[in-house]
């Protein structure tokens, strides 16, 4: 028997308009590979994703600012495209939300795993992860929710300076606001002026203990919880190189046997009842040498493909086998595994790799998009440099700046974000 039923499709969904998210292209990868029908929900008009010889079909997809109403109306249009029941994987935040959430409407077009409507939501919010963390004992930095200016910058004294500040929801930014995600605040002005902006950034603001970085202090954990809530298909890694240095995406990462942060994952999923793939960040605090939980995503993290494990199992092969009655098998962990985003890291792509290594663009079966990807860098990077000169000529509207699920933060602004 297959590792996967390749009678049921899958269908990859994305609203977030980044041309360079490599997890996507992992997702269409290891489900091609395994002889599974892979139709691709998202807008790669610029991306390499689209040059996969593992896509089935492009679908266009909502707006990024797309209702519920909106995305299960595109979805339902895609089923019956299809034509037959899919496996269904958000990559993004909005849109793993809204599949939770719709899961009956969805049903049975689509295949999705059952747990409450609301988790999803629950623990992608980062304003709500720390009532999480503190019902379920995983530690996490302080954090404050003020809710005039005024208290935001009584708060920032209070915290003590500097101190992260977040948006509770970031995936309702506004791509035009020019608001972060997350970044470091060094005064008790800078959070009264922030928190004035709630209401154009959709989410209140929070405000959290800085957690200072250092070697080995930045962790992340991909797993799938299965129907009896086992988790499975996973690991944790170290983060060894990130884009920008010290930035939240992991350029260069390290499948790293760690046992405490596999208990926590355990005891995450354990005591919500989560049901799904997840991808956990964690920082290690250099005091006291315990794991804070900064970041619970409800999908699958870009870097997913790190974790294949002997049997060839990863937690999107996992989701699907698991929603179609497949037996998961029992792999070993292939720790010393790495993983390289080579327009991030090409000087860590070219060095040997005794422990065996997954690159996000290149691949021997699929070489159109690594291709694609350096094209396509070339003339991004090469424009960030005729802007910076004020030189640009405007962007042409097929080829937008990326803009990643979580906005590059500086060394400071990831250590509690």
């Amino acid at each position: 028997m297959s590792l996967l039923d390749t009678r049921v499709p899958a269908v990859v969904l994305r609203i977030d308009r980044n041309p360079f998210h490599h997890g996507t292209l992992g997702a269409v990868r290891t489900l091609g590979r395994a002889g599974v029908e892979v139709h691709v929900v998202a807008d790669c008009t610029a991306s390499p994703v689209s040059r996969s010889r593992f896509v089935r079909r492009l679908h266009t997809p909502p707006p990024p600012d797309a209702s519920e109403e909106q995305i299960l109306a595109v979805l339902r249009r895609v089923a019956r495209d299809v034509g037959r029941p899919a496996v269904l994987v958000p990559m993004d935040d909005a849109t793993a939300i809204a599949a939770a959430r719709l899961r009956e409407d969805l049903t049975p077009s689509y295949l999705l795993p059952a747990m409450p409507a609301a988790l999803a939501e629950r623990v992608a919010d980062k304003g709500r992860l720390a009532e999480v963390c503190a019902s379920v004992g995983v530690p996490h930095p302080r954090t404050l929710v003020p809710d005039t200016p005024a208290r935001a910058a009584e708060d920032a004294l209070r915290l003590g300076l500097p101190l992260v500040a977040k948006w509770s929801r970031p995936w309702l930014l506004p791509a035009a606001s020019g608001l972060r995600s997350t970044q470091v605040l060094h005064s008790a002005r800078q959070a009264r002026e922030l928190h004035a902006r709630t209401a154009e950034a959709g989410s209140p603001l929070l405000l959290q203990a800085f957690l200072p970085p250092g070697p080995d202090r930045d962790w992340f954990f991909h797993g799938y919880a299965d129907r009896t809530g086992t988790v499975r298909a996973g690991g944790p890694g170290r983060k060894h190189q990130s884009w920008p240095r010290g930035a939240g995406l992991t350029a260069v990462g390290r499948w790293t046997p760690n046992s405490e942060v596999f208990a926590l994952a355990e005891r995450l999923t354990g005591e919500l009842g989560y049901r799904g793939v997840l991808d956990l960040d964690f920082r290690r605090c250099g005091s006291t040498g315990r794991y804070h939980l900064l970041d619970f995503n409800p999908r699958p993290g870009a870097q997913f493909r790190l974790f294949t494990d002997s049997a060839g199992l990863d937690v999107v092969r996992a989701l699907h086998a698991d929603l179609t009655d497949r037996v998961l098998p029992d792999g070993d962990p292939v720790t010393g595994r790495s993983f390289v985003v080579e327009n991030y890291a090409p000087l860590a792509a070219l060095r040997p790799a005794p422990g065996g290594r997954e690159l996000a663009w290149w691949a021997a079966d699929d070489r159109a998009p690594g291709w694609a990807m350096w094209g396509l860098w070339a003339r991004h990077v090469s424009g960030r440099l005729r802007r910076r000169l004020g030189t640009a000529a405007p962007v042409p509207a097929q080829r937008p700046v990326p803009r990643a699920d979580t906005p590059s933060l500086t060394d400071n602004e990831k250590a509690s974000s």
